[in-house]
Protein backbone atom coordinates (compact mmCIF):
# COMPACT_ATOMS: atom_id res chain seq x y z
CA UNK A 1 0.00 0.00 0.00
CA UNK A 2 2.79 2.41 0.86
CA UNK A 3 4.61 1.60 -2.37
CA UNK A 4 1.42 2.15 -4.40
CA UNK A 5 0.89 5.51 -2.65
CA UNK A 6 4.36 6.78 -3.55
CA UNK A 7 4.19 5.42 -7.09
CA UNK A 8 0.87 7.22 -7.62
CA UNK A 9 2.28 10.43 -6.12
CA UNK A 10 5.31 10.31 -8.40
CA UNK A 11 3.09 9.78 -11.45
CA UNK A 12 0.63 12.57 -10.56
CA UNK A 13 1.37 15.39 -13.06
CA UNK A 14 -0.30 17.98 -10.83
CA UNK A 15 2.20 17.36 -8.07
CA UNK A 16 5.41 17.55 -10.06
CA UNK A 17 7.72 20.10 -8.47
CA UNK A 18 6.85 23.45 -10.12
CA UNK A 19 10.42 24.50 -10.86
CA UNK A 20 9.41 26.55 -13.89
CA UNK A 21 6.88 28.59 -11.92
CA UNK A 22 9.49 31.10 -10.85
CA UNK A 23 9.36 34.87 -10.62
CA UNK A 24 11.51 36.46 -13.38
CA UNK A 25 14.71 37.63 -11.74
CA UNK A 26 15.84 40.53 -13.93
CA UNK A 27 13.03 41.97 -16.05
CA UNK A 28 14.37 44.83 -18.15
CA UNK A 29 12.71 48.22 -18.31
CA UNK A 30 11.34 47.24 -21.71
CA UNK A 31 9.62 44.29 -20.09
CA UNK A 32 7.88 46.43 -17.50
CA UNK A 33 4.12 46.23 -17.81
CA UNK A 34 3.15 49.71 -16.76
CA UNK A 35 4.36 52.66 -14.77
CA UNK A 36 3.67 52.37 -11.07
CA UNK A 37 1.07 55.12 -10.83
CA UNK A 38 -1.74 52.63 -10.12
CA UNK A 39 -0.05 50.42 -7.51
CA UNK A 40 0.26 50.77 -3.74
CA UNK A 41 2.54 48.78 -1.43
CA UNK A 42 1.20 47.79 2.00
CA UNK A 43 3.55 46.48 4.72
CA UNK A 44 2.10 45.33 8.06
CA UNK A 45 4.99 45.31 10.54
CA UNK A 46 5.06 43.99 14.09
CA UNK A 47 8.36 43.87 15.98
CA UNK A 48 10.45 43.93 12.82
CA UNK A 49 13.23 46.26 13.97
CA UNK A 50 15.82 43.54 13.37
CA UNK A 51 15.04 43.09 9.65
CA UNK A 52 13.46 46.38 8.59
CA UNK A 53 16.79 48.12 8.08
CA UNK A 54 17.42 45.83 5.08
CA UNK A 55 13.96 45.12 3.74
CA UNK A 56 12.37 48.58 3.68
CA UNK A 57 15.20 50.32 1.74
CA UNK A 58 15.00 47.59 -0.91
CA UNK A 59 11.36 48.50 -1.56
CA UNK A 60 11.98 52.24 -1.36
CA UNK A 61 14.52 51.84 -4.17
CA UNK A 62 11.68 50.64 -6.40
CA UNK A 63 9.60 53.77 -5.83
CA UNK A 64 9.26 54.31 -9.60
CA UNK A 65 7.12 51.16 -9.71
CA UNK A 66 4.47 52.25 -7.20
CA UNK A 67 2.44 55.32 -6.38
CA UNK A 68 2.32 54.96 -2.60
CA UNK A 69 3.95 52.87 0.12
CA UNK A 70 2.33 52.53 3.52
CA UNK A 71 3.91 50.70 6.45
CA UNK A 72 1.60 50.01 9.37
CA UNK A 73 3.32 49.73 12.74
CA UNK A 74 1.13 46.99 14.20
CA UNK A 75 1.47 47.82 17.91
CA UNK A 76 5.13 46.86 18.02
CA UNK A 77 6.90 46.92 21.36
CA UNK A 78 10.34 47.44 19.82
CA UNK A 79 11.69 50.25 17.65
CA UNK A 80 9.88 49.28 14.45
CA UNK A 81 7.92 52.53 14.10
CA UNK A 82 10.86 54.80 14.86
CA UNK A 83 13.18 52.94 12.49
CA UNK A 84 10.61 52.99 9.69
CA UNK A 85 10.16 56.76 10.00
CA UNK A 86 13.91 57.27 10.02
CA UNK A 87 14.36 55.16 6.88
CA UNK A 88 11.55 56.99 5.08
CA UNK A 89 12.96 60.38 6.03
CA UNK A 90 16.34 59.42 4.61
CA UNK A 91 14.85 58.07 1.38
CA UNK A 92 14.27 59.90 -1.88
CA UNK A 93 10.81 58.29 -1.85
CA UNK A 94 9.77 59.95 1.42
CA UNK A 95 7.04 62.02 -0.25
CA UNK A 96 5.24 58.93 -1.52
CA UNK A 97 5.67 56.86 1.66
CA UNK A 98 4.27 57.00 5.16
CA UNK A 99 4.06 55.13 8.45
CA UNK A 100 0.71 54.56 10.11
CA UNK A 101 0.16 53.47 13.68
CA UNK A 102 -2.08 50.41 13.84
CA UNK A 103 -4.83 50.11 16.41
CA UNK A 104 -6.44 47.24 18.28
CA UNK A 105 -8.26 44.92 15.87
CA UNK A 106 -11.97 44.15 16.29
CA UNK A 107 -12.76 40.97 18.25
CA UNK A 108 -11.70 37.86 16.34
CA UNK A 109 -9.73 39.73 13.70
CA UNK A 110 -6.17 38.86 12.74
CA UNK A 111 -3.91 41.75 13.75
CA UNK A 112 -2.00 41.54 10.48
CA UNK A 113 -5.15 41.72 8.35
CA UNK A 114 -6.54 44.60 10.38
CA UNK A 115 -3.27 46.49 9.95
CA UNK A 116 -3.36 45.88 6.20
CA UNK A 117 -7.02 46.95 5.98
CA UNK A 118 -6.14 50.17 7.82
CA UNK A 119 -3.58 50.96 5.14
CA UNK A 120 -5.98 50.11 2.30
CA UNK A 121 -8.62 52.42 3.76
CA UNK A 122 -6.08 55.22 4.08
CA UNK A 123 -4.92 54.72 0.50
CA UNK A 124 -8.32 54.65 -1.19
CA UNK A 125 -9.61 57.64 0.77
CA UNK A 126 -6.52 59.78 0.16
CA UNK A 127 -6.40 62.25 -2.74
CA UNK A 128 -5.71 60.29 -5.90
CA UNK A 129 -6.90 57.07 -4.29
CA UNK A 130 -9.25 56.36 -7.19
CA UNK A 131 -6.21 55.75 -9.39
CA UNK A 132 -4.99 52.81 -7.30
CA UNK A 133 -5.79 49.59 -9.17
CA UNK A 134 -3.34 47.15 -7.55
CA UNK A 135 -2.22 46.42 -3.99
CA UNK A 136 1.03 44.66 -3.10
CA UNK A 137 0.86 43.15 0.39
CA UNK A 138 4.27 42.09 1.62
CA UNK A 139 5.65 41.14 5.02
CA UNK A 140 8.20 43.39 6.68
CA UNK A 141 10.81 40.62 6.90
CA UNK A 142 10.81 39.97 3.13
CA UNK A 143 13.84 41.26 1.24
CA UNK A 144 12.76 42.16 -2.29
CA UNK A 145 15.30 41.96 -5.11
CA UNK A 146 15.58 44.80 -7.62
CA UNK A 147 12.62 45.01 -10.01
CA UNK A 148 10.52 42.53 -8.01
CA UNK A 149 7.40 44.71 -8.32
CA UNK A 150 7.92 44.98 -12.06
CA UNK A 151 8.28 41.19 -12.29
CA UNK A 152 5.03 40.67 -10.37
CA UNK A 153 3.21 43.11 -12.64
CA UNK A 154 4.64 41.39 -15.70
CA UNK A 155 3.14 38.03 -14.67
CA UNK A 156 -0.22 39.63 -13.87
CA UNK A 157 -0.34 41.37 -17.27
CA UNK A 158 1.02 38.60 -19.50
CA UNK A 159 -1.04 35.82 -17.92
CA UNK A 160 -4.15 37.90 -17.11
CA UNK A 161 -4.03 37.12 -13.40
CA UNK A 162 -5.92 38.99 -10.68
CA UNK A 163 -3.71 37.69 -7.87
CA UNK A 164 0.01 36.88 -8.08
CA UNK A 165 1.78 35.41 -5.07
CA UNK A 166 5.32 34.27 -4.41
CA UNK A 167 6.58 31.60 -2.04
CA UNK A 168 9.76 33.38 -0.96
CA UNK A 169 12.93 31.57 0.04
CA UNK A 170 12.67 30.89 3.75
CA UNK A 171 15.70 30.85 6.00
CA UNK A 172 17.55 27.53 6.25
CA UNK A 173 20.62 28.45 8.28
CA UNK A 174 19.88 26.59 11.52
CA UNK A 175 19.72 22.80 11.87
CA UNK A 176 15.99 22.89 12.63
CA UNK A 177 15.34 25.01 9.54
CA UNK A 178 17.34 22.64 7.33
CA UNK A 179 15.22 19.74 8.54
CA UNK A 180 11.78 21.35 8.62
CA UNK A 181 11.60 24.28 6.18
CA UNK A 182 11.94 22.29 2.91
CA UNK A 183 9.35 19.85 4.27
CA UNK A 184 7.01 22.74 5.10
CA UNK A 185 7.19 24.06 1.55
CA UNK A 186 6.93 20.53 0.10
CA UNK A 187 3.80 19.73 2.14
CA UNK A 188 2.30 23.10 1.15
CA UNK A 189 2.76 22.20 -2.51
CA UNK A 190 1.35 18.73 -1.85
CA UNK A 191 -1.84 20.30 -0.46
CA UNK A 192 -2.01 23.11 -3.04
CA UNK A 193 -0.31 22.03 -6.28
CA UNK A 194 0.94 25.26 -7.85
CA UNK A 195 -0.03 24.17 -11.36
CA UNK A 196 -3.59 23.52 -10.23
CA UNK A 197 -3.70 26.90 -8.48
CA UNK A 198 -2.91 28.60 -11.79
CA UNK A 199 -5.63 26.77 -13.76
CA UNK A 200 -8.95 28.57 -13.94
CA UNK A 201 -10.70 25.22 -14.35
CA UNK A 202 -9.33 23.91 -11.05
CA UNK A 203 -10.91 24.59 -7.67
CA UNK A 204 -7.51 24.57 -5.95
CA UNK A 205 -6.64 28.04 -4.65
CA UNK A 206 -3.74 29.23 -2.51
CA UNK A 207 -1.35 32.09 -1.95
CA UNK A 208 1.75 32.68 0.16
CA UNK A 209 1.18 35.53 2.58
CA UNK A 210 4.68 36.99 2.41
CA UNK A 211 4.10 38.52 -1.03
CA UNK A 212 0.68 38.96 -2.65
CA UNK A 213 -0.18 41.27 -5.54
CA UNK A 214 -3.95 41.56 -5.96
CA UNK A 215 -6.12 43.74 -8.14
CA UNK A 216 -8.36 46.28 -6.46
CA UNK A 217 -11.24 45.12 -8.67
CA UNK A 218 -11.26 41.64 -7.18
CA UNK A 219 -10.40 42.79 -3.69
CA UNK A 220 -13.58 44.87 -3.77
CA UNK A 221 -15.56 42.04 -5.39
CA UNK A 222 -14.90 39.77 -2.42
CA UNK A 223 -15.78 42.46 0.11
CA UNK A 224 -12.27 43.72 0.83
CA UNK A 225 -9.91 42.43 3.49
CA UNK A 226 -12.86 42.47 5.86
CA UNK A 227 -14.01 39.22 4.25
CA UNK A 228 -10.92 37.43 5.63
CA UNK A 229 -10.48 39.48 8.80
CA UNK A 230 -11.17 36.55 11.12
CA UNK A 231 -9.31 33.93 9.10
CA UNK A 232 -6.16 32.36 10.54
CA UNK A 233 -4.95 31.09 7.15
CA UNK A 234 -5.73 34.45 5.58
CA UNK A 235 -3.55 34.09 2.46
CA UNK A 236 -5.17 30.86 1.27
CA UNK A 237 -8.65 32.17 2.07
CA UNK A 238 -7.97 35.37 0.13
CA UNK A 239 -6.89 33.39 -2.93
CA UNK A 240 -9.94 31.10 -2.65
CA UNK A 241 -12.32 34.07 -2.57
CA UNK A 242 -10.63 35.77 -5.52
CA UNK A 243 -10.79 32.58 -7.58
CA UNK A 244 -14.44 31.97 -6.62
CA UNK A 245 -15.20 35.51 -7.82
CA UNK A 246 -13.72 34.71 -11.25
CA UNK A 247 -10.18 36.00 -10.80
CA UNK A 248 -7.11 34.17 -12.07
CA UNK A 249 -4.31 33.11 -9.72
CA UNK A 250 -0.56 32.59 -10.08
CA UNK A 251 1.55 31.03 -7.35
CA UNK A 252 5.23 30.35 -7.77
CA UNK A 253 8.70 30.57 -6.29
CA UNK A 254 11.42 33.18 -6.22
CA UNK A 255 15.12 32.42 -5.99
CA UNK A 256 16.03 35.94 -4.92
CA UNK A 257 13.10 37.16 -2.80
CA UNK A 258 13.98 35.94 0.69
CA UNK A 259 12.69 36.03 4.24
CA UNK A 260 15.21 37.36 6.74
CA UNK A 261 13.34 35.90 9.71
CA UNK A 262 15.38 33.17 11.35
CA UNK A 263 13.98 30.30 13.42
CA UNK A 264 16.84 28.82 15.41
CA UNK A 265 14.60 27.01 17.92
CA UNK A 266 12.13 24.21 17.30
CA UNK A 267 9.51 26.16 19.25
CA UNK A 268 9.57 29.01 16.73
CA UNK A 269 8.83 26.67 13.84
CA UNK A 270 6.24 24.85 15.94
CA UNK A 271 4.37 28.13 16.46
CA UNK A 272 4.20 28.64 12.70
CA UNK A 273 2.71 25.18 12.13
CA UNK A 274 0.44 24.75 15.14
CA UNK A 275 -1.32 28.08 14.61
CA UNK A 276 -2.69 26.91 11.25
CA UNK A 277 -2.74 23.09 11.21
CA UNK A 278 -6.07 22.45 12.95
CA UNK A 279 -7.68 25.39 11.17
CA UNK A 280 -6.57 23.81 7.88
CA UNK A 281 -8.45 20.67 8.93
CA UNK A 282 -11.63 22.65 9.57
CA UNK A 283 -11.44 21.94 13.34
CA UNK A 284 -12.62 18.37 12.69
CA UNK A 285 -11.11 15.84 15.06
CA UNK A 286 -11.92 12.86 12.85
CA UNK A 287 -9.95 14.49 10.05
CA UNK A 288 -7.13 15.22 12.47
CA UNK A 289 -6.92 11.54 13.39
CA UNK A 290 -7.04 10.55 9.73
CA UNK A 291 -4.25 13.02 8.91
CA UNK A 292 -2.05 11.76 11.74
CA UNK A 293 -2.62 8.17 10.60
CA UNK A 294 -1.76 9.13 7.02
CA UNK A 295 1.42 10.90 8.06
CA UNK A 296 2.58 7.84 9.94
CA UNK A 297 1.46 5.26 7.39
CA UNK A 298 2.81 6.87 4.24
CA UNK A 299 5.51 9.35 5.25
CA UNK A 300 7.12 7.95 8.41
CA UNK A 301 6.74 4.20 7.88
CA UNK A 302 9.01 3.43 4.86
CA UNK A 303 12.30 3.23 6.82
CA UNK A 304 10.52 1.47 9.68
CA UNK A 305 9.13 -1.11 7.25
CA UNK A 306 12.58 -1.61 5.79
CA UNK A 307 14.01 -2.31 9.24
CA UNK A 308 11.11 -4.58 10.21
CA UNK A 309 11.40 -6.60 6.99
CA UNK A 310 15.13 -7.05 7.57
CA UNK A 311 14.58 -8.24 11.15
CA UNK A 312 11.75 -10.61 10.16
CA UNK A 313 13.52 -11.88 7.05
CA UNK A 314 10.75 -10.81 4.66
CA UNK A 315 12.58 -10.05 1.39
CA UNK A 316 9.53 -9.11 -0.72
CA UNK A 317 8.21 -6.76 1.96
CA UNK A 318 11.68 -5.32 2.36
CA UNK A 319 12.00 -4.76 -1.38
CA UNK A 320 8.62 -2.99 -1.55
CA UNK A 321 9.54 -0.83 1.45
CA UNK A 322 12.94 0.02 -0.06
CA UNK A 323 11.29 1.00 -3.35
CA UNK A 324 8.78 3.16 -1.48
CA UNK A 325 11.57 4.90 0.39
CA UNK A 326 13.48 5.42 -2.87
CA UNK A 327 10.45 7.01 -4.52
CA UNK A 328 9.93 9.16 -1.42
CA UNK A 329 13.53 10.37 -1.60
CA UNK A 330 13.28 11.12 -5.32
CA UNK A 331 10.01 12.98 -4.86
CA UNK A 332 11.38 15.08 -2.00
CA UNK A 333 14.72 15.88 -3.65
CA UNK A 334 13.56 18.96 -5.64
CA UNK A 335 12.49 20.74 -2.44
CA UNK A 336 15.86 19.99 -0.84
CA UNK A 337 17.67 21.12 -3.99
CA UNK A 338 15.60 24.32 -4.09
CA UNK A 339 17.17 25.32 -0.78
CA UNK A 340 20.67 24.29 -1.83
CA UNK A 341 20.98 21.63 0.87
CA UNK A 342 23.25 18.57 0.61
CA UNK A 343 21.71 15.46 -1.03
CA UNK A 344 21.54 13.59 2.30
CA UNK A 345 18.63 15.83 3.34
CA UNK A 346 16.50 14.14 0.69
CA UNK A 347 16.39 11.19 3.10
CA UNK A 348 15.09 13.34 5.95
CA UNK A 349 11.37 13.49 5.06
CA UNK A 350 10.37 10.64 7.44
CA UNK A 351 12.10 12.36 10.34
CA UNK A 352 10.64 15.76 9.41
CA UNK A 353 7.21 14.10 9.14
CA UNK A 354 7.54 12.91 12.75
CA UNK A 355 7.82 16.52 13.88
CA UNK A 356 4.94 17.62 11.66
CA UNK A 357 2.81 14.82 13.11
CA UNK A 358 3.64 16.08 16.59
CA UNK A 359 2.95 19.74 15.70
CA UNK A 360 -0.34 18.89 13.98
CA UNK A 361 -1.53 16.89 16.99
CA UNK A 362 -0.42 19.74 19.25
CA UNK A 363 -2.54 22.17 17.23
CA UNK A 364 -5.64 20.02 17.81
CA UNK A 365 -4.78 19.53 21.48
CA UNK A 366 -4.41 23.28 22.06
CA UNK A 367 -7.80 23.88 20.49
CA UNK A 368 -9.37 21.14 22.63
CA UNK A 369 -8.05 22.87 25.75
CA UNK A 370 -9.12 26.28 24.45
CA UNK A 371 -5.58 27.65 24.63
CA UNK A 372 -5.38 29.08 21.11
CA UNK A 373 -2.04 29.52 19.40
CA UNK A 374 0.70 32.03 20.10
CA UNK A 375 2.10 33.90 17.11
CA UNK A 376 4.42 36.91 17.31
CA UNK A 377 3.25 37.78 20.80
CA UNK A 378 -0.46 37.23 20.20
CA UNK A 379 -2.81 34.39 21.06
CA UNK A 380 -5.01 33.29 18.16
CA UNK A 381 -8.19 31.30 18.32
CA UNK A 382 -8.47 31.01 22.10
CA UNK A 383 -11.95 30.25 23.35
Amino acid sequence: MVLIFWAALCLDPRRRWPGRLTLPETPSSAEGTEEGSDLAVVIPARNEEETLGETLPALLEQSADYARLVLVNDRSDDGTGELARKLLAESAASETSEVLEGGDPPPGWSGKIYAASTAVKELVEAPGGDAIRWFLFTDADILHPANSIRALRRIAAEQSKSLVSVMVRLNTESSWEKLLVPAFVWFFHLLYPFRSVGKDSSRVAAAAGGCILVSREYLEKIGGLESIGKEIIDDVRLAARVKAAGGGLWLGFSRTMVSLRSSTRLGEISEMVTRTAFDQLGYRYWLLLLTLAGLFAFFISPPLLCAAALMLDEPLTGLAAALAMSLQTVKYWPAVSHYGLPPRYALSLPLASCFYLWMTSLSGWNHLLGHGETWRGRTLGAE
